[in-house]
């Protein structure tokens, strides 16, 4: 629920407040006028006049105050009918001449003022046609570098390794949704929100790698490069925050060492420079335990194995003994059967250990449960003769799996139902049993014994006839580490075959496939910028860098009412990033909090939020954390920024967390830039700059919108000279709505 505050005419109060003045000042002009005079008459005379104007004198104050009414109200009228209207009309069309806003100036005032309004806006239609064929000709001329960008997005789309570019600075410009998925997984914090506060376009790489690793690494490559190798690159190892190995493997991005934006400088032909550098990056964790506990296991199987050899070999030594007795001998020879029994067993259950570990070592993808279901419905429909049909197939259900080797499995027992017991329709069916998933090829009609089941499944894979791999079904099932078997559901006169399958880690599948478009059907998601390859954070203070050269997080609260210094708590925290005058709206934050409190039913129709979706939700006190780290080295931006940053502040001191990042505020700026709208709600600044709202008063909408608000404004300060971020907030800072206190 977020605060508004109604518009103050000042220019209409100034003018009015002038004409009233003007009168007043004339009246006491006129008494003075009339006391000088008065003074150079006679006695008589002075007398005779107080006797005629002093019955008179309350009127004359009457028709004085009435003349100043009447000139109040005069200017009231011109203002609004020739001031008023201009500023208004002057303002609109600084906002098309600034931004790509396409619409037309409102004509209003005066017929020659409405004339002139039509004037320009058949001009702003000259300049919008004049700027659609320049951006025209521009786009075919960098057609074939907008497409050179579109194939590197999309390869590294599909790229199954986590591929992040950094500057030198480790900004990151460029990362792939594998990429995304891993480091979200690898956040220190919180997983809320997604692990939105993990990666980011303009995101330190070092929030998660050690800078100094990266910058030893670099000194690695520079070495090579002096030493004049073809290729140069480094690797490392590194541990995270949250515990996990990293593998990361280290390679420069080279440019000509006089290489600029308009070119190449001809005399450092052939030296290059290191302009950033690309990260790919391996999760080891898992192969580290597994290969520290198959250490662990052969450590343990050398020692019990030295133990049973000092024993053989004392036995052997008694055996030597030629005077040795019968009793005493076999005894002896029961322990050389019993150690040698004993290491048969170690080295049989070892033997068995690595190779079921080696079987699952196989490497396996992460899939939907449907999609897998779909594609074997067509590929088992290509058997002749053969209808498939599928039969509760559960749609949440992810699988990690080697696709072609299962569907090999199952076209394999298809083929031989068919040829052998001619049976002529199939059911697929996948239902989740905890962390597996159960996919069976249902038929009914004639079944089968345990022995051909058996068989089935340790013969060779052929299909019509013909050999299709040198797998069986157990390789495959042992390959996936899950189990496969044969029932009879006597009742419906079924029987199927049953395939006991690994489950993929929901939330960090659905997180990939979102990311890759499985789960959004939005066109491919924007996760670079190259324009930060130009980027070098710089060392001068904050307060004095360009509002152009900023990251932002702009961000809204939904609360349980108005008052945050009495009892009312947040209930929701959206937020997204601008960055390089764009919107990047794939990296939002947005989450439910419970505010261990009732929500008052008079404020559910605003926000929507229902008592019971923030029952069970993380409190503010988890919450803030991850949003902190979120808005990190940013500057934080909200509409009535006073309102929302007063529930951060109170917390402040229960979470440990301190809010001291630089704040604007788009509704502060929007008066600065429009001191004569009459509303500088979010609704009519967004109606202004033509922004479709969309999920008003939900954390997250409110944030979007006031994004796009905000990267409309910045040009717009522009023009009044308002460049810098000094500037910016000392400008909003004289505004009449920044008084509001909460």
């Amino acid at each position: 629920m977020s605060a508004g505050a109604r518009p103050l005419p000042g220019a209409r109060r100034v003018l009015v407040a002038g004409a009233a003045g003007g009168v007043l000042w004339l009246l006491v002009w006129g008494l003075l006028s009339a006391l000088m005079v008065g003074s150079d008459l006679p006695p008589d005379a002075m007398q005779a006049l107080v006797d005629v104007l002093g019955p008179k004198l309350p009127v004359l104050v009457v028709v004085f105050l009435a003349a100043a009414a009447v000139a109040a109200q005069s200017a009231h009228w011109a203002w609004k009918r020739w001031l008023s209207p201009a500023d208004a009309m002057v303002e609109e069309a600084r906002v098309l001449l600034s931004t790509d806003v396409e619409r037309q100036v409102r004509p209003r005032g005066t017929q020659a003022m409405q004339g002139l309004a039509q004037a320009f806006n058949d001009l702003a239609t000259q300049r919008r046609q004049l700027r659609a064929d320049m951006a025209e000709q521009v786009r075919q001329a960098s057609r074939h570098v907008e497409q050179e960008r579109n194939r590197l997005a999309a390869l590294m789309s599909e790229l199954s390794q986590s591929v992040v570019v950094c500057n030198l600075d480790g900004r990151i410009l460029l990362y792939n949704s594998q990429a995304r998925a891993q480091f979200r997984a690898l956040s220190s914090a919180l997983a809320l929100a997604g692990g939105a506060e993990a990666i980011g376009l303009g995101r330190s790489v070092y929030s998660v790698l050690d800078r100094h690793l990266v910058s030893h690494a670099i000194e690695r490559v520079q070495q090579r490069m002096a030493r004049g190798e073809a290729r140069p690159s480094a690797q490392f190892v590194t541990t995270t925050g949250s515990g996990q190995l990293l593998r990361v493997h280290l390679s420069p991005v080279l440019v000509a060492q006089g290489e600029t934006d308009a070119g190449t400088d001809a005399g450092a032909a052939g030296t290059q420079r290191i302009d950033g550098f690309v990260l790919m990056l391996d999760n080891i964790t898992r192969d580290f335990e597994v290969e520290s506990a198959r250490d662990r296991e052969l450590n343990e199987l050398m020692e019990s194995q030295r133990a049973a050899l000092g024993n053989l070999q004392a036995a052997v030594e008694m055996l030597d003994l030629s005077d040795l007795d019968a009793p005493t001998r076999e005894r002896f020879l029961g322990v050389v059967r019993s150690e040698a029994l004993r290491m048969i067993r170690g080295v049989q259950a070892w033997s068995q250990a690595s190779a079921q570990d080696m079987g699952t070592r196989w490497p396996l993808e992460e899939m939907l449960g449907a999609d897998l279901v779909a594609v074997a419905r067509r590929r088992l429909e290509e058997l002749p003769n053969l209808r498939v049909v599928t039969d509760e197939v559960d749609e949440a259900v992810w699988l990690k799996v080697d696709s072609y080797s299962l569907l090999l499995a199952l076209a394999y027992l298809a083929d031989r139902l068919t040829s052998e017991y001619g049976i002529r329709q199939l059911a697929l069916r996948l239902q989740a049993v905890g962390a597996r998933a159960q996919l069976d090829l249902i038929w009914t009609g004639q079944s089968m014994s345990t022995e051909t089941v058996m068989s089935w499944e340790i013969d060779g894979i052929q299909i019509g006839g013909q050999h299709s791999s040198q797998l069986s079904v157990r390789d495959v099932v042992q390959r996936h580490g899950g189990e496969f078997w044969f029932e009879r559901e006597r009742v419906r006169h079924q029987a199927f075959f049953r395939f006991l399958l690994p489950g993929a880690d929901t939330q960090a599948a659905v997180a990939a496939a979102g990311a890759a478009g499985y789960v959004h059907s939005d066109s491919r998601p924007e996760y670079y910028d190259f324009d930060l390859f130009a980027s070098r954070r710089s060392h001068e203070d904050l307060e004095e860098r360009r509002l152009v050269d900023l990251v932002y997080t702009v961000f809204d609260t939904e609360t349980t009412g108005l008052n945050p210094s009495e009892g009312d708590e947040i209930i929701q925290i959206g937020a997204t990033r601008v960055l390089n005058g764009k919107l990047i709206k794939q990296e939002s934050f947005e989450q439910l909090v419970d505010p261990c409190r009732p929500i008052p039913a008079a404020s559910i129709p605003i926000h929507g939020i229902q008592p019971e979706m923030v029952q069970g939700q993380p409190t503010i006190e988890q919450v803030l954390p991850a949003f902190h780290a979120f808005a990190n080295e940013t500057v934080l931006v909200a509409h009535n920024a006073a309102f929302d940053m007063r529930f951060l502040q109170l917390k402040e001191e229960r979470t440990g967390l301190r809010f001291d990042h630089a704040v604007l505020d788009t509704l502060l700026l929007s008066a600065v830039v429009h001191p004569n709208q009459e509303s500088h709600r979010l609704e009519a600044i967004a109606e202004r700059f033509e922004i479709t709202v969309i999920g008003r008063h939900t954390a997250l909408g409110d944030a979007m919108v006031t994004a796009e608000v905000l990267i409309r404004l910045i040009p717009l300060l522009a023009e009044k000279g308002i460049h810098t971020l000094r500037q910016a907030r000392e400008a909003q800072q004289q505004t009449y709505y920044a008084r509001l206190k909460y």
